[in-house]
């Protein structure tokens, strides 16, 4: 199975192993509430009491589908499961891992009673190697793993976890421990630990390659990519270091025709397959095989517009909050991830904002093979200082590493709405750190537009993204209908009363359509809302549903400056019951109505609403 048609089960889509075991399923499973846990060795394997109750990993104990359901603060929670000694068998040299998708929020293993790996950051993936702590001669081993996260830590990264007791307004239910895959594999001591790929679509692509070690003896490093079983570029490379790039130069995309072939797009989401073989330089023996995939394409901004393969795109795109009924900000599994991207295409959308969260590498697979743009964002901090601008410029930055290759990421959204520093507008220190937020993403990867402050208050956008809740299709017109609408509102206080830039230089490539406007929140309509919901636009019947919303999404088609849109959002999340979806996936509208609306392809329903609806201007 190529890896551009794997089926989406391997937790990490782009750089993929055939060999490997899952260790999702029933763990043991405890509170430590009096944090007694580390003193009295619950990581040991003689450790009993302690693990009193069964969780289903990968879903988080706040979640129905872990078997548990409790929602009441925990902040330190353990986990332990007995692994077959076949998962972790090594020979000859060979190191054995433990793979995790993401453990909320940090996170100390154990395996045999020894301590093998910490992590901090609860949306990025760690390996523990557990090699050295393998207990020679056992039939099975004993993996221990502490998750601790604080739920009143407003310096702690969290996105839409709540820090009340009860979620409110638009935040939800916490996640604690592990709510990402867990997985492991043998691999020589010199094996591939890290790739990256950065398309050229005019020449070909680079590769960037990094070993687990400085290896002991040289390597020969072999890149295949291939397409419809043809192959298109080929690398051998001698490696002395952990790190070593690798250019490989595709002639097929010489010729103009044969490369819209090749390019990646919504529309066509070609894939190439790529394979990588580290050998020993001096015997040839295989040290390691990954399979990945590259998508060929290019995404930038310029002549007013968001560009992809130097070409206008128009971006019509949904924010998707990325939380379940059952699983909360896990998944229930690929179908499911799979399927939420078909819905996505299916009502109009080519694009999904996956808002304040680090999505599952397996949704970015299915968005990078079904064809759909994704704007990478982070899951914020709500307070300012130094332990919360080191937490989240270590964790965004993994997480930038993490999700580079995937050809669907077209945009990064460090900062939303001066969340975690809410007074950027005064304090030149917070404004200075999230320019150097946009920079050092900037610095790792320099082919994708960034966001300097997602919304209002920007400081160095490549993209004038307003976020504008106001359902008056008057007002709305006014705003954006020419340029100078827009000019008026750019030298007042904007949509929610914030300042919509805070550098003259911001404002400048907006007008010299470097950072072209697009209106990346939008909507927020509800349909027979209970008081206890939130929306931001509440309707009475489905047709004054449809009519409100054809004529806001309408005022943004006939924009002459608006370069796209995000409408919140795709599904009713909680207590927030705005999204188009219901929360079983079931569509407010007929899905061929949302999708004209969306598109821009039917007027309004013919029930026009009878104004003023209660609204957030």
């Amino acid at each position: 199975m190529s890896a551009s048609e794997q089926d989406g089960t391997y937790p990490r889509p782009i750089l993929r192993r055939e060999r490997w075991h899952s260790l999702d399923g029933v763990w043991e499973f405890g509170y430590d509430d009096a944090r007694e846990g580390e003193r009295d060795a619950w990581f040991s394997e003689e450790a009993t009491g302690a693990f009193d109750r069964e969780i289903t990993v990968p879903f988080p104990p706040e979640a129905p589908a872990s078997g548990i359901g409790e929602t009441a603060p925990h902040p330190v929670v353990w986990y332990r499961r007995r692994v077959p000694h076949e998962a972790l068998a090594v020979s000859g040299g060979d190191r054995a891992l433990v793979h995790f998708g993401a453990v909320d929020h940090r996170a100390k293993v154990w395996l045999d009673g020894r301590p093998v790996a910490e992590h901090v950051g609860g949306q990025t993936p760690f390996t523990a190697d557990v090699t050295d702590a393998l207990r020679p001669g056992a039939d099975e081993h004993v993996l221990v793993v502490r998750a601790e996260d604080d739920p009143a830590d407003l310096a702690q990264p969290r996105g839409k976890q709540d820090w009340q007791d009860r979620p409110h307004a638009v935040w939800y239910e916490r996640t604690t421990g592990i709510w990402q895959s867990v997985w492991t594999e043998t691999v020589s001591a010199r094996h591939i630990a890290d790739l990256a790929w950065i398309p050229d679509p005019a020449r070909g692509v680079e590769a960037e390659i990094t070993l687990a070690s400085v290896p002991a003896a040289p390597v020969s490093v072999e890149i295949v990519l291939t397409h419809d079983g043809e192959v298109l570029a080929e690398s051998t490379t001698a490696v002395r270091t952990p790190r070593s790039r690798v250019d490989l130069v595709v002639p097929a995309l010489r010729n103009g025709i044969d490369r819209e072939d090749l390019l990646w797009s919504p529309e066509r989401p070609t894939l190439i397959d790529a394979r990588v073989t580290v050998r020993d330089a001096a015997t040839s023996e295989v040290l390691d095989t990954v399979d990945s995939y590259v998508g060929l394409r290019s995404a930038g901004v310029g002549r007013g517009a968001f560009l992809l393969n130097n070409r206008p795109y128009y971006v019509r795109s949904v924010l998707n909050q990325g939380y379940r009924p059952d699983t909360l900000i896990a998944n229930s599994g690929t179908a499911e991830l799979r399927r939420e991207v078909e819905l996505i295409k299916a009502m109009g959308f080519n694009a999904v904002r996956i808002h304040q969260k680090a999505e599952d590498p397996r949704f970015l697979y299915w968005a990078d093979r079904l064809g759909l743009l994704v704007w990478g964002e982070t899951g914020a901090a709500y307070e300012y200082g130094t332990e919360a601008v080191e937490l989240l410029t270590r964790e965004w930055l993994d997480m930038v590493r993490r999700d580079r290759s995937h050809p669907s990421i077209v945009t990064w959204v460090p900062v939303n709405e001066s969340w975690g520093c809410s007074d950027i507008a005064d304090d030149p220190a917070q404004q200075a750190y999230t320019i150097a937020l946009a920079n050092l993403t900037r610095a790792l990867d320099p082919t994708r537009p960034v966001m300097s402050n997602e919304g209002w208050e920007h400081t160095d956008s490549d993209i004038m993204g307003v976020h504008d809740y106001s359902s008056d299709p008057e007002l709305l017109t006014r705003r954006y209908g020419d340029a100078a609408g827009f000019e008026e509102l750019l030298a007042s206080p904007g949509p929610a009363g914030r300042t919509l830039s805070l550098d003259g230089r911001q404002t400048e490539r907006y007008r010299a359509g470097e950072a072209p406007l697009m209106v990346t929140e939008f909507g927020g309509l509800s349909v027979g809302a209970e008081e206890d919901e939130f929306s931001y636009t509440r309707t009475s019947t489905g047709a004054q549903y449809a009519a409100l919303l054809g004529d806001i999404f309408g005022v943004l088609h006939r924009s002459p400056i608006v370069a796209g849109f995000c409408y919140t959002q795709f599904m009713d999340t909680a207590q927030e019951t705005n999204g188009l979806l219901y929360t079983d996936g079931s569509p407010k509208l007929p899905m061929e109505t949302i999708r004209r609306i969306v598109t821009g392809t039917e007027p309004a329903a013919e029930e026009k609403p009878e104004p003023p609806f209660p609204s957030v201007q």
